[in-house]
């Protein structure tokens, strides 16, 4: 029974191992995509296809008997479709602002590292909810402070528009969490996550029309369906779609069945190291030594605040 058990957790860890490989190359994918479609088009496509690829699983589960909280009543839909749609805004909101980061011109991998920065995050608004963290949260909080001024910030000493940007994405991304964790008890996670990227699709569609394909003129618009229609585009699209939005998170799901939530976190944080890894490796880009310290004290930081050390010192309680 312990070596079955062994042999489960090491298969849970390789599935988590293998989420954060296809999420951290995903930012690879978005910034190929978001050049060639647009980012509120890259964004809107890729939601739908995320949404539709979870379509035929949630009827596989159902049919399985895997689902814990598959919606009966009406209140337990009308619980499900509220997480769904906030969720959805909330992903909407940080997935744009990421697509726009990458798009003013940071890198996959810096963009990789400064998301990752909602694991500092969400304790601290945490604390606006009462939920305490302990003191290797601020010592996290401390030096991912110091490693973003590395990664960041210029001879100037300013902030780059893109660096913001991705910042702001990672304050979005850490509330995006903590609506997560007030639905995850009481509804269908993979219904809930179906609807979420259904509704970041359709709030994805208006800056889409309104930026992307800026119907002014109609050769703007035969401009933008060329562009659209490139196969380097779809590409990415189907990648982060299918992969990233679907597969994704359908893996995190198995993967975290069995599984310390602590250790998983810690499994899952390794998208930030697939993040550079796979922007050095596919698209040549290159960090410089002060870069490179500033990604090697965010991932300590992001690693650091995750560790539970003791009961009187949980991340989150």
């Amino acid at each position: 029974m312990e070596q079955k058990n062994k042999r489960q957790k090491i298969r849970h860890s390789f599935l988590l191992v293998l989420t954060a490989l296809i999420w951290g190359t995903a930012f690879t994918a978005q910034s190929a995509g978001g050049d060639a479609a647009g980012p509120y088009t890259f964004n809107c496509v890729r939601s739908l296809i995320g949404a539709l690829v979870l379509l035929p699983v949630i009827r596989l589960s159902d049919r399985l008997s895997l689902t814990k909280h598959r919606p009966v009543s009406r209140k337990d839909w009308r619980t499900l479709l509220a997480g769904g749609t906030a969720c959805g805004v909330a992903l909407a909101a940080g997935s744009n602002l990421q697509q726009m980061g990458l798009y003013f011109g940071s890198s996959a991998g810096k963009a990789g590292f400064l998301t990752a920065c909602y694991m500092l995050i969400v304790p601290v608004l945490g604390l606006f909810l009462h939920k305490k963290c302990g003191w290797n949260v601020w010592a996290g909080i401390a030096a991912a402070v110091a490693g973003l001024y590395l990664l960041c910030i210029k001879g100037d000493f300013q902030i780059a528009f893109s660096d913001a940007l991705l910042l702001l994405c990672a304050v979005v991304f850490a509330v995006h969490i903590l609506v997560i964790d007030a639905f995850a008890e009481r509804v269908d996670g993979v219904r809930m996550s179906c609807i979420q990227f259904f509704i970041c699709g359709i709030c994805s569609a208006v800056p889409m029309y309104l930026v992307d394909i800026r119907k002014t003129h109609a050769s703007d618009l035969s401009s933008w369906a060329e562009a659209f229609a490139l196969p380097s585009a779809w590409a990415a699209i189907l990648y982060a779609g299918v992969l990233s939005c679907g597969v994704g998170y359908t893996l995190q799901i198995l993967g975290q069945q069995g599984i310390n939530p602590t250790i998983a976190s810690l499994l899952l944080s390794l998208e930030s190291v697939f993040s550079v890894l796979a922007g050095w490796v596919i698209l040549g880009e290159a960090l410089r030594g002060r870069e490179i310290l500033g990604c090697v004290l965010i991932f300590g930081a992001v690693v650091f605040a995750q560790l539970s050390l003791g009961e009187r010192h949980r991340v989150i309680e």
